[in-house]
């Protein structure tokens, strides 16, 4: 037995005080039952992984896996527990982007970090959670209760992160190695098989409403506060774009006709010599998967595309992207139930199988909208380091909505605001179009 399976059974390493992920709950979950929940649901993202596997970083927008679990054990020692409980120099190496509390290590450099070891972070781990949980013993006082809350949907971030993180790094092998295979009642269907709903356009809601969060549950502050908005009439599709559409758009010259793209996305096409999605292979038949390499369905959603990618498609098919304020309106939340997420063990976006209504807008892919990632009205970030989760991001981004394949059902909600830089496209973007009238 060897690398990470032979790390996780050494005694006390991040695995004895955490119960099994999916465990049946007789009511709803304690805040302690919660926290060991999403850490152990961490922890088996990892099962099979390699030491060497979980060390590298393929480009300066990723991080190693080993990284993410040290990160992740940073911010609950720093924003819970206040006390030391790593080595002092670790605190500048897992430090992400928090500049009130230290000079983070530079992120392009992550997969230079070969100490601490793996089994030092999974030690880490071990010690902090065994902290945490002591401390959720016994009544914790508003700000950190809020701050072990934070601490969870910031764990849940991060797994989903470690797995477009991993894709990314395995699609750089050409031994094209396999990450997990998908479980065989939840395995896509084959090509042939998928049954391709038609692209249609519905009404979506107009007029004056309400947008962003407020009342019980967790929500992160760029969410907030809700606001009125107008959205004017418009027609929202009744599915995400598809690949097939995609590759329609591809062989039309898509890639080829600046007058279809923003000028610095087009000059990103030249720059990074851009043909097709990420993932996919130059015949355009197969891409990469977290399980493998594949047929592409010609059904399932189109992946890995940036904003600049999904705005030309839009132009080229006559439409145009929805703003998040359309977005937002127009998405049931009564839905997040029936979406694809990361517990069904299937990596991957699939084909949508029942044409009623507005499907999908909930797991599969992030949708982009054309809505730069900006405050809401009367948005104040929190006060102190935590502020810095997202307040400070608020230029230059783009806002996604809808979660993926890979985020935890839980963290998702209808007023959930992604962002991500407009070239950006190794998360699980999609696209879903819109029209006005």
């Amino acid at each position: 037995m060897g690398g990470w399976d032979a790390v996780v059974m050494e005694e006390g390493v991040g695995r004895t005080l955490i119960p099994p992920h999916g465990e049946a709950s007789s009511g709803p979950l304690s805040l302690a039952e919660r926290y060991a929940r999403q850490r152990r649901a961490t922890l088996d993202l990892c099962d099979g992984l390699s030491a060497e596997d979980m060390s590298a970083q393929s480009m300066p927008q990723t991080s190693p896996t080993k990284w993410h679990l040290a990160h992740t054990t940073w911010f609950f020692e720093q924003f819970v527990l206040g006390v030391r409980v790593s080595a002092d120099d670790w605190a500048r190496l897992f430090n992400s982007y928090y500049e009130q509390v230290g000079r983070p290590f530079a992120r392009d450099r992550r997969g230079l970090l070969t100490r601490p070891s793996l089994a030092e972070v999974l030690a880490y781990r071990a010690r902090v959670d065994d902290l945490v949980l002591a401390l959720l013993d016994r009544d914790l006082e508003p700000e950190r209760a809020s701050h072990v809350e934070l601490g969870i949907q910031h764990e849940q971030q991060h797994q989903e992160l470690l797995l477009t993180d991993l894709k990314h790094l395995f699609a750089q092998s050409p031994l094209e190695p396999v990450f997990r295979f998908p479980p065989s009642s939840g395995a896509p269907a084959p090509a042939s098989l998928s049954n391709g709903l038609r692209l249609r356009f519905l009404p979506g809601t107009s007029g004056p409403i309400d947008i962003g969060h407020e009342g019980p549950g967790f929500a992160f502050d760029n969410e907030q506060p809700r606001h009125p908005a107008m959205v004017a009439r418009h027609r929202i599709a009744n599915r995400p774009v598809t690949n097939a559409e995609y590759r329609t758009f591809i062989l039309d010259g898509g890639y080829r006709r600046p007058e279809l793209w923003l000028s610095d996305g087009w000059a990103e096409v030249r720059r990074a010599g851009w043909d097709r999605p990420l993932y996919w292979s130059s015949e355009l038949d197969t891409e990469f998967t977290l399980h493998g390499r594949v047929s592409i369905d010609p059904h399932a959603p189109v992946c890995h595309v940036s904003y600049y990618e999904a705005d030309a498609f839009a132009r080229w098919a006559g439409a145009r992207l929805l703003t998040e304020q359309e977005w937002e309106s127009d998405a049931d939340p009564g839905d997040i139930a029936s979406g694809h997420w990361r517990e069904s063990g299937v990596f991957h976006p699939t084909a949508a199988i029942r044409d009623v209504g507005v499907r999908q807008m909930f797991g599969d892919v992030w949708e982009w909208t054309s809505s730069a990632y900006s405050a809401y009205p009367r948005f104040r970030p929190a006060v102190g380091a935590v502020g810095e989760y997202n307040g400070k991001f608020m230029c230059g981004q783009y806002v996604l909505r809808g979660g993926s394949c890979a985020s935890p059902e839980s963290h998702i909600r209808s007023t959930y605001r992604n962002f991500f830089y407009p070239a950006d496209r190794w998360q699980f973007m999609g696209i879903r179009l819109g029209v006005d009238g």
